[in-house]
C-alpha cells in the first residue's frame, strides 16, 4: 500500500492553526533579522570577538530573567504574557530598522537592543511553549511540537535566504522592518485564539518569589530525564554553536557573497525541515533516548565536517546533517518534557530549559568568537563537534536512563 502526506492532527485544533500559521510567518522574518544582524556586524567590524559579543548580549538578560518569565507564564494568562512580549519584540525591530535607515547604527546600540530582545524573549518562550499543550489533545501534542519545528524551519529556511537577497538588492534597513511586520501575524493570532484555559498556581504573589523558582527547580532536579536532556542539551550547542562566525565562514574561507551567506545560513533549518517533517507523519517514535544520544552525536559529527570544509556544496551538507539532527533531538526532548510535568508547572520547567538551551548556543557563540580570534574559524567550529560528541558520552554515562528511555510518545 502506497503511503502518503496527511494533514496532521494537530493542525485541526483551529487555535493551534491560528498560532502555527502567526509562527511561521514571524520565525521567517525574524530568521531574517537574526542573519542581517551578524552580517551588519561583519561589516562594522573585521574581529570575531565582535560577534561573539552577539551571544553574550542575548543570553545574559536570560540567565537574570528567565526563572522570573516561567513564574509569570505559571502565575498569570499565558496568552497576554505572549501578546505582550511581540509587542516589544516588534519595537525592537522597528528600531533596528530606523537606525539603519539613518545610518547611526553601531555595535553598542546593537548589543543593547539584542539585550532588549532577549529580556522580552525570556518571558515569551516559557509562555508559548506552555500554551501549546493547552490547545491540543494530549495524545496531539508530539505533532504539534513537530509542527512547531516545522514552522521554525521553515521560517529559518525562507528567512535567511531572503535576508541574503533583501541585503544583496534592498539593503540593511529592509530585514529589520520586514521582521516588524512579521510580528503582527502572531499577535493576529492571539487575537483569534481568544482565552486559553490553563492551571494557574495559586499559593504565590509575586514573580520574583523565590519559593515559587525553588519549586520549579526542585521538580526539575527530581526528574532524571528532564534534567539529563537539558544538560545534554547546554554542553551539546555550548561546543557546537558557531552560527556567529558564518559570516566569517562565507566571506573569509569559502569565498562567497550575501546570496550564498543566505543559503549557507539557511542550511540546517533545511535539514531540520525534512525531519520535522517526517517526524510529524509517524503515529508513534520509539526508542526516544537512544533516538536522541544519537542524533546529538550526529550532530557532533556533521560539525566537524561543516568546520573542515572548504567547498560551498560540502558546507551546505553539513550544515544541511546538523539540521536534522538537532531537529530530531529537539521533538523528542520538548516532548518528554512537556508530558512529564504538570501543567501549573510548565512555565518554569521551560524557564530553567530556557537557561540551559539558549546558555549553551548563546555561550558557545562567545566561546566560538574567542577560539576563533586566536586560533581561525575552522579551529573554532572543529573543536567544538569533537567536544560535542565527548559531552554525550559523558551524559550517556552519568544517566544511563536516558539511553534506556522506551515511553512510545
Amino acid at each position: 500500500m502506497r503511503s502518503h502526506l496527511h494533514i496532521p492532527h494537530s493542525l485541526y485544533q483551529p487555535r493551534f492553526f491560528y498560532l502555527w500559521v502567526g509562527l511561521l510567518i514571524s520565525t521567517t522574518g525574524t530568521q531574517m533579522q537574526l542573519w542581517a544582524l551578524f552580517w551588519h556586524v561583519r561589516t562594522l567590524t573585521v574581529h570575531p570577538i565582535a560577534l561573539g559579543g552577539i551571544g553574550l548580549a542575548r543570553i545574559l538578560p536570560v540567565i537574570v530573567f528567565s526563572l522570573v518569565g516561567g513564574v509569570a507564564a505559571d502565575m498569570f494568562d499565558r496568552r497576554k504574557i505572549y501578546f505582550l512580549s511581540q509587542v516589544v519584540l516588534t519595537f525592537v525591530a522597528a528600531d533596528l530598522a530606523w537606525l539603519a535607515y539613518q545610518h547611526t547604527i553601531t555595535l553598542w546600540k546593537i548589543y543593547l537592543l539584542t539585550a532588549l530582545q532577549a529580556t522580552a524573549s525570556a518571558f515569551d518562550v516559557p509562555a508559548r511553549q506552555s500554551l501549546v499543550p493547552n490547545l491540543v489533545p494530549k495524545e496531539d501534542l508530539p505533532n504539534a511540537f513537530s509542527m512547531t519545528s516545522i514552522a521554525f524551519q521553515t521560517g529559518a529556511i525562507v528567512g535567511p535566504a531572503l535576508s541574503g537577497w533583501v541585503i544583496a538588492y534592498l539593503g540593511l534597513v529592509y530585514p529589520y522592518l520586514f521582521n516588524a511586520i512579521s510580528y503582527v501575524a502572531v499577535l493576529i493570532a492571539l487575537l483569534l485564539i481568544g482565552p486559553v484555559p490553563q492551571q494557574m498556581t495559586n499559593n504565590h504573589t509575586s514573580i520574583f518569589d523565590w519559593t515559587a523558582i525553588r519549586e520549579g527547580l526542585q521538580f526539575i532536579s527530581s526528574q532524571p530525564l528532564i534534567f539529563g536532556s537539558m544538560l545534554l542539551d547546554f554542553f551539546a550547542t555550548f561546543f557546537s554553536s558557531a552560527n556567529t562566525l558564518m559570516p566569517i565562514v562565507a566571506r573569509d574561507i569559502l569565498h562567497v557573497g550575501e546570496i550564498e551567506y543566505g543559503w549557507l545560513s539557511s542550511g540546517q533549518a533545511i535539514g531540520a525541515f525534512i525531519a520535522a517533517l517526517f517526524v510529524s507523519q509517524r503515529k508513534v517514535i520509539h526508542r526516544q533516548g537512544r533516538l536522541f544520544l544519537i542524533s546529538v552525536v550526529i550532530f557532533g559529527l556533521a560539525t566537524i565536517l561543516f568546520g573542515a570544509a572548504d567547498l560551498f556544496w560540502l558546507a551546505m551538507v553539513a550544515l544541511i546533517l546538523m539540521g536534522a539532527a538537532d531537529s530530531i533531538s529537539t521533538i523528542i526532548r520538548n516532548t518528554i518534557r512537556q508530558l512529564l510535568t504538570p501543567d501549573y508547572l510548565r512555565g518554569r520547567m521551560t524557564s530553567v530549559n530556557q537557561i540551559f538551551f539558549l546558555g549553551g548556543p548563546q555561550l558557545g557563540e562567545v566561546e566560538a568568537g574567542s577560539v576563533a580570534q586566536l586560533f581561525g574559524a575552522p579551529v573554532a567550529i572543529i573543536s567544538g563537534g569533537v567536544g560535542c560528541i565527548f559531552a554525550v558520552g559523558w551524559i550517556a554515562r552519568r544517566l544511563p536512563q536516558l539511553w534506556q528511555y522506551d515511553g512510545a510518545l
